[in-house]
């Protein structure tokens, strides 16, 4: 199995639910985003240009570097409309009561859960070498695309139709819902189970796309998802109201609201999916349903991805555990005490979705980039230099990364304010949510490099046994989360994160240093312990500015809406990315120079020059 299709299966962490340390391995968004969907981590996860394309001329050469670069846009643009869209979700549907935003994101985790424990890793570990393979084919791959793109849909539509039949048994089971509670779950779930579909349909198009070299509708599609979600927010706000000023609850909820919210976020991914039917019509294919399955290798190559898809098994199932843990404080009816006013999913959600952000942007980068500079020394069996390439990468991914914890935690308080409809007990909610999260965003990154190197040597099998270890602790601190009082189940589920977010890399580190030596890990702490010193003290200044606007009192300008929040953000913010940056200069952290030299260049290139 080619090793960079694999490295995509591999790398995608999740938002939400899905970000949970223990589960690296996923195909998926959102980016589950909690703000991610799978279709946006498969969009920003498409295969690479090839090794030989490279090599073939400088045009080619400058075709992949175009299509990167607009792949790369699309995928920040995505994520800037995610950030809005929860944001506006906060709005429509947070305030002084958050029971309804519980029962939404519970039903709304279900669409990910399912489509990744089933159909998502087949669809990547198994189909895409066999996509790329039949493309070279005389016909592009026509005929085997059609039988694939038969057998895909039939099967995604008796995977949507049989979860959509048992709907109630499977909402039960995954949530800790009941009663009225119970109910509305199940209506949002018959709106959003049909996203099954839609996912499966986009994932197979999009590897048709890629596999064509054809990525930048792919990675485009997602901002259409949120265009529509973010629309349909704006709706539902317009006739409803906002919920600070219409708290929504589960006596007074509509059928109409129901639509406004849960069809339009299923509309974005029926769109998104549809979008790419113009492309993939574009290429010529003459598709057509066709039937017939034998011989046409797909046996062979389940056969290999049998430890990926282990892997991925035994990390969604584990999310049932955390997902019914994580709604038991909604899990009444609504009433006093039942979750309307404490923590619940919607602000782990929000907390997770953030958290994970650096590590999207930053940890993914560098890892992608660094990947084939791992597998081609891997193949060589050039064990300095892979050494060599993934000391690197933990440096300068720990130089941001370290920061970004730091300016997590300090800035939790006003971060919070900007998902929480304007209503500041569920700021400070998610504020607490996400400075427990934050602790673990480097380790996080750290093991996802480490299990990079695995795979750049084709080895899925210690990835495997690394996420059954992961799976063991994190169900067993979530379990014992359980047994917290409501008010602080979310905040226990939020330090088991952590806590396995920190043992991750540990149990990474003895497996890898057996198979690779010792790779620099004195001067990789060294460099830590610089930036950890360097947050630090952006992280005082940080502190002391937000005590400025109004951090410390209840009621103070940070709290008071989210505009508010957004202004302290910006300018607290800016102010510890300087001080941090400045202390990194003093200590001669020689990765500041690495990453700021060729930025700085670019701008002054485009100054006009001073005669």
């Amino acid at each position: 199995m080619d090793t960079s299709m694999l490295a995509v299966v591999q790398a995608s962490p999740q938002a939400a639910m899905q970000a949970s340390p223990y589960t690296q391995q996923q195909p998926a968004a959102t980016h589950l985003n909690v703000g991610r969907t799978p279709s946006t981590i498969l969009a920003e996860h498409a295969p690479p240009a090839e090794p030989e394309a490279e090599s073939s001329g400088g045009s080619m050469r400058s075709s992949a570097v175009r299509s990167s670069a607009s792949m790369a846009i699309g995928t920040m643009a995505s994520r800037i409309l995610g950030f809005v869209k929860g944001i506006v979700l906060g709005i429509a549907i947070a305030g002084s009561s958050v029971t309804v935003a519980n029962i939404f994101e519970g039903a709304n985790n279900l669409p990910n859960l399912i489509f990744l424990m089933i159909a998502g890793g087949v669809f990547n570990a198994v189909l895409i070498p066999q996509i790329a393979k039949a493309s070279k084919q005389p016909d592009k791959g026509t005929d085997f695309i059609s039988r694939l793109l038969t057998l895909g849909v039939i099967g995604l539509l008796v995977l949507t139709a049989v979860v959509m039949a048992l709907v109630t048994p499977i909402m039960g089971l995954s949530t800790s819902f009941t009663g009225k509670n119970l109910e509305l779950a199940i209506t949002f779930g018959l709106f959003l189970l049909p996203q099954i579909f839609f996912y499966g349909l986009f994932s197979l198009l999009g590897q048709v796309l890629n596999a064509h070299n054809s990525f930048k509708a792919y990675a485009w599609a997602p901002v259409l998802n949120n265009v529509v979600a973010i629309a349909g927010l704006l709706v539902f706000i317009a006739v409803s109201g906002r919920a600070t000023t219409n708290p929504h609850t589960v006596d007074n909820w509509t059928t109409g609201q129901t639509w406004m919210l849960a069809g339009t976020a299923t509309l974005g991914i029926i769109v998104q999916s549809a979008v790419l039917l113009i492309p993939v019509h574009r290429l010529g294919l003459k598709l057509r349903p066709k039937f017939g399955w034998r011989g046409t290798g797909l046996g062979a190559t389940a056969k290999v991805a049998v430890w990926t898809m282990g892997t991925m098994i035994i990390g969604n199932l584990s999310f049932i555990v955390i997902l019914r843990v994580a709604t038991i404080p909604a899990g009444g009816d609504g009433g006093p005490g039942s979750g309307s006013t404490i923590p619940g999913l919607f602000a782990l959600n929000r907390a997770t979705e953030l958290y994970i952000m650096p590590h999207s942007i930053i940890a993914l980068s560098i890892a992608t980039v660094m990947f084939t500079a791992m597998a081609h020394a891997a193949a060589s069996k050039d064990l300095a230099g892979l050494r060599t390439s993934l000391a690197g990468a933990l440096r300068t991914t720990g130089m941001a990364t370290v920061f970004a914890a730091v300016a997590l935690v300090v800035l939790s308080g006003p971060f919070g304010m900007l998902f929480s409809g304007g209503y500041e007990t569920t700021g400070r909610q998610i504020g607490v949510t996400l400075s427990i999260l934050a602790i673990g965003a480097p380790f996080y990154s750290i093991n996802f490099i480490l299990n990079r190197v695995f795979y750049a040597q084709e080895n899925a099998r210690t990835p495997f046994t690394i996420q059954c270890i992961m799976v063991c602790i994190g169900l067993g601190t979530a379990l014992l989360a359980s047994l917290l009082p409501e008010e602080f189940i979310i905040y226990g589920l939020a330090a088991s994160y952590t806590l396995t977010n920190v043992l991750g890399p540990v149990v990474s580190h003895v497996l890898l240093r057996k198979r690779l030596g010792d790779y620099g890990g004195g001067l990789i702490m060294r460099a830590h312990m610089r930036f950890v010193i360097a947050a630090l003290a952006s992280g005082i200044v940080g502190e002391l500015g937000l005590r400025l606007f109004g951090s410390s009192s209840t009621g103070g300008f940070m709290w008071s809406s989210i505009g508010a929040s957004a202004v302290t953000l910006a300018v607290v913010g800016s102010v510890m990315a300087a001080v941090y940056v400045l202390v990194l200069k003093q200590l001669r952290v020689a990765e500041v120079d690495a990453v700021l030299n060729p930025l700085l260049a670019k701008v002054r290139g485009r100054l006009p020059s001073r005669r």
